[in-house]
C-alpha cells in the first residue's frame, strides 16, 4: 500500500472522462435501463424543440449494426463558434458537460433535460456518434469516437431550407458489458408513446430496421401521434374500464410561467386510484408538489359539492381524499421554467409554488364543469360515499380483528415464523404457498434475518373486491399485519415496514404462477409504493436437479438442463429430478438454491411503464371478461406452447 499520498495522487478527470469512469452517476446504471436512457436523452432534446414550438416530427430508428438514429425537424443545434470554448457550438454541446441551451439565456422556456449532461453523456458512452445539422441552407456534419471529435466540422451547401438535427450513435460495448448493446423495442416504444401523449400534436415515428433480430422481411414501424394529448392518454388507460362519465374532464392553463394540463376520469369498476404525474415530460414516480396540489383541490371541491347537493349532512364528517379518488384515473403534466427535482433521477418535483398554481387552475375549471354536469357529480359522490362507508366497515372489521388478537400475546399472525433481527433493512420475508413448503423453508432458513409466512390456498383477487371483504379475509389479514402495511389508500410509511425484502416463493407450476399473480395484484393495488420503491422480489427455485456420480447440478430452466446434459458423454449414467413443488425439496437444498444470499437468484419486481401496468392488471385481473378474452386471442397464437408449464 502506498504511504506517500501527495498531490500527484489526486486525479483530475477532464472533458468527458468522468462519465466513462463513473457512467452510473449520469445514466443510473450500465444495465438495460442505462442503455435505453441514452436514446431518451437524445429524444428529449428533440421534444424540447417541440415544446419551444419549432419541431413537429421526430423519427427514431434502431439500425441493424446496433446503433440508433434520432432525427427531428427543429432549428438544428447551433454551429457557429462558441465565445467561451472557441469551438463550434455543436462540438461544445457534444464534448463539454453542463453545456446546453437550458440554463437560462433564452434558448428554451421549459425543458426536460436539466442537469445539462444530456447529449454529451451519450457521446462519452458511445463507440461513435455522427451528427448532421441542417441550418442556414447548409449541411453540417461531424463524427466523434468515444467522445473525441474526429476531424473538423464539415460544411456543405444543402440548397434548400431544411432545418433539423440527426444524431446516430452506437453504444460502447466496453461500457455496457453485461447487457450487450441490444435495444428493446417495447421499452423504447412505451416511452415514445408516453412522450407523444404528453406533447399532443407531435408526430413520433419509430422504426426497427434490425430485420435479422425481429425475424422479418420488412422493418417494424410504429407511429405515435395524439392530437388529444393527455386526454387520449386517460382514454387509453381506461380503455377496458367502465367510465362514470364519458367526457374526460380536461384542464389547461398557465400562471406565472407554469403550464398545467390535467385530464380526469372516474370509473365505476375500479376500486383504487391511478394518478400519473409528469413534470417537464419526466414521470415523477415519487410524486411532488403538482400531485399534492391536485389531491388537495379534488378533495376540497368535491366535499364542497357534497354539502351543496345535500349528499353529506352538517353533522357528518368530510369525505377523505382516498374516498373521492376511488376509481379515478388522472394524468397531470406540468411544465415548469425552473424545476427543482429532488434527487439526480428527477423523480419528485420540489417547486412549492406549483402546488398553489395547480390548486387554483384545476379548482376553477373543475367547479365550472361539475356545475354544468350535476349527474356526473352525483355519480362520483355516490361512489365516494360508498367508498367512505366501506372504509368505515373495514375499519370496524380491523378493530375487531385487533381486539381479538390482543387476547393472544402478539398481533402478528400465528403462522409467521419471524426472524430474530429487528432491523428491517437487513430482514427479509419469504411468502410461501402451503404448509409443506413452509415447513421446508422454516427448517432451511437463516433464522437471524429470514422470516417465513406460509399462506393457505389462493388469496383473494383484490382487483375486483371491495375493502370490507379484503379486511375480513384471513390470508390477507396475515399479510398486512406480518409486513406492517397500513390501510389501503393511505400514504405509504416505510418506517412501519417490517422487512425490506419481500420475496414471493411459489411452486414452479400453474398454481404457483397464479398465486404469484394474485400476490402481485395485491401489492400493486393495496400498496403500490412497495413495488415502486423496489421492496418486492420473486424467488427463483430450481426446476431440476441432475445427479451423476457424486456430482450434482441445479438447473433453473430447460435450456440450462439441456446445456448440462450436452456436456455429458453419450453413454453417461445420470438421474434427473424435476421439482414440482417446494415441499419436495429438502431444507438444505432449498437453502442452497433459493434462500442463501450467496448463491440464490432473486428477481426484483419493477414497473417501467405505469400506465401499461395499470391497464394490464385491469384486463387480466378485473371483472370484465370481454377485454381478457380479446387479450388472450391476440397474444395466445404468439406463445410458444412448449414454454408453458402445464
Amino acid at each position: 500500500m502506498a504511504s506517500n499520498y501527495g498531490a500527484e495522487q489526486i486525479q483530475v478527470l477532464e472533458g468527458l472522462e468522468p462519465v466513462r469512469k463513473r457512467p452510473g452517476m449520469y445514466i443510473g446504471s450500465t444495465g438495460p435501463r442505462g442503455l435505453h436512457h441514452l436514446v431518451y436523452e437524445v429524444v428529449d432534446n428533440s421534444v424540447d424543440e417541440a415544446l419551444a414550438g419549432y419541431c413537429t416530427r421526430i423519427e427514431v430508428s434502431l439500425n441493424a449494426d446496433g446503433s440508433a438514429t434520432v432525427i427531428d425537424d427543429g432549428r438544428g443545434i447551433p454551429t457557429d463558434v462558441h465565445p467561451q470554448t472557441g469551438k463550434s457550438a455543436l462540438e461544445t454541446v457534444l464534448t463539454v458537460l453542463h453545456a446546453g441551451g437550458k440554463f437560462g439565456g433564452g434558448g428554451y422556456k421549459v425543458s426536460g433535460g436539466l442537469h445539462g449532461v444530456g447529449v454529451s453523456v451519450v457521446n462519452a458512452l458511445s463507440e461513435w456518434v455522427e451528427v448532421t445539422v441542417w441550418r442556414d441552407r447548409k449541411t453540417h456534419q461531424q463524427r466523434f469516437e468515444r467522445g473525441i471529435p474526429i476531424g473538423e466540422l464539415a460544411v456543405s451547401d444543402s440548397g434548400r431550407d431544411r432545418t433539423g438535427t440527426a444524431i446516430t450513435f452506437k453504444p460502447d460495448n466496453t461500457i455496457f458489458v453485461n447487457t450487450g448493446i441490444e435495444f428493446d423495442y417495447d421499452t423504447l416504444a412505451g416511452r415514445l408513446r408516453e412522450l407523444a401523449y404528453l406533447n399532443g400534436g407531435v408526430d413520433i415515428v419509430f422504426t426497427d430496421n434490425r430485420l435479422e433480430l425481429i425475424k422479418a422481411s420488412e422493418p417494424r414501424v410504429s407511429r405515435y401521434h395524439y392530437e388529444g394529448g393527455i386526454k387520449e392518454y386517460v382514454q387509453y388507460i381506461n380503455n377496458d374500464k367502465q367510465p362514470v362519465h364519458e367526457e374526460i374532464v380536461y384542464v389547461q392553463g398557465e400562471k406565472d410561467g407554469v403550464q398545467v394540463e390535467v385530464a380526469l376520469q372516474w370509473c365505476i369498476d375500479a376500486y383504487s386510484d391511478n394518478l400519473l404525474g409528469f413534470a417537464n415530460n419526466i414521470r415523477t414516480i415519487d410524486g411532488g408538489t403538482h400531485l399534492e396540489g391536485l389531491k388537495t383541490v379534488l378533495t376540497r371541491t368535491l366535499n364542497t359539492f357534497a354539502r351543496k347537493r345535500n349528499k353529506r349532512k352538517d353533522n357528518e364528517p368530510n369525505l377523505s381524499g382516498e374516498n373521492i379518488r376511488e376509481g379515478l384515473t388522472a394524468v397531470i403534466s406540468v411544465k415548469v421554467p425552473e424545476p427543482e427535482f429532488e434527487g439526480q433521477t428527477k423523480t419528485k418535483l420540489g417547486n412549492t409554488e406549483v402546488r398553489g398554481i395547480v390548486d387554483t387552475l384545476v379548482g376553477e375549471t373543475l367547479t365550472e364543469y361539475l356545475d354544468f354536469h350535476p349527474s356526473v357529480v352525483d355519480t362520483i359522490l355516490e361512489k365516494a360515499i360508498q367508498a367512505f362507508n366501506a372504509a368505515e366497515a373495514a375499519k370496524r372489521a380491523r378493530e375487531l380483528v385487533r381486539r381479538k388478537s390482543v387476547l393472544e400475546s402478539s398481533t402478528l399472525p400465528g403462522k409467521l415464523a419471524d426472524c430474530s433481527s429487528r432491523d428491517p433493512s437487513e430482514s427479509e420475508i419469504f411468502i410461501v404457498e402451503g404448509d409443506s413448503a413452509g415447513g421446508s423453508a422454516k427448517q432451511g432458513r437463516d433464522r437471524r434475518f429470514q422470516a417465513i409466512l406460509p399462506l393457505r390456498g389462493k388469496i383473494l383477487n383484490i382487483e375486483k373486491t371491495d375493502d370490507a371483504r379484503i379486511y375480513k379475509n384471513t390470508e390477507i389479514q396475515a399479510l398486512i399485519t406480518a409486513l406492517g402495511l397500513g390501510i389501503k389508500g393511505e400514504e405509504f410509511d416505510e418506517s412501519q415496514l417490517r422487512y425490506h425484502r419481500i420475496c414471493l416463493m411459489t411452486d414452479a407450476d400453474v398454481d404457483g404462477a397464479h398465486i404469484r399473480t394474485l400476490l402481485l395484484t395485491f401489492f400493486y393495488r393495496y400498496q403500490r409504493a412497495l413495488i415502486d420503491q423496489g421492496f418486492v422480489y420473486i424467488a427463483c427455485p430450481p426446476l431440476y436437479k441432475i445427479e451423476r456420480g457424486r456430482n450434482h447440478w441445479y438447473c433453473y430452466s430447460d435450456r440450462e438442463r439441456d446445456a448440462v446434459l450436452r456436456d455429458f458423454p453419450a453413454n453417461a449414467n445420470y438421474g434427473i429430478q424435476r421439482f414440482k413443488g417446494l415441499g419436495e425439496m429438502m431444507p438444505q437444498q432449498l437453502w442452497d438454491t433459493t434462500m442463501n444470499p450467496e448463491s440464490r437468484t432473486l428477481k426484483r419486481v419493477e414497473i417501467e411503464d405505469a400506465a401499461e401496468a395499470d391497464r394490464i392488471f385491469t384486463v387480466l385481473m378485473g371483472d370484465r371478461v370481454a377485454p381478457r378474452r380479446e387479450f388472450i386471442e391476440t397474444y395466445g397464437p404468439k406463445l410458444d406452447l412448449e414454454d408453458l408449464d402445464i
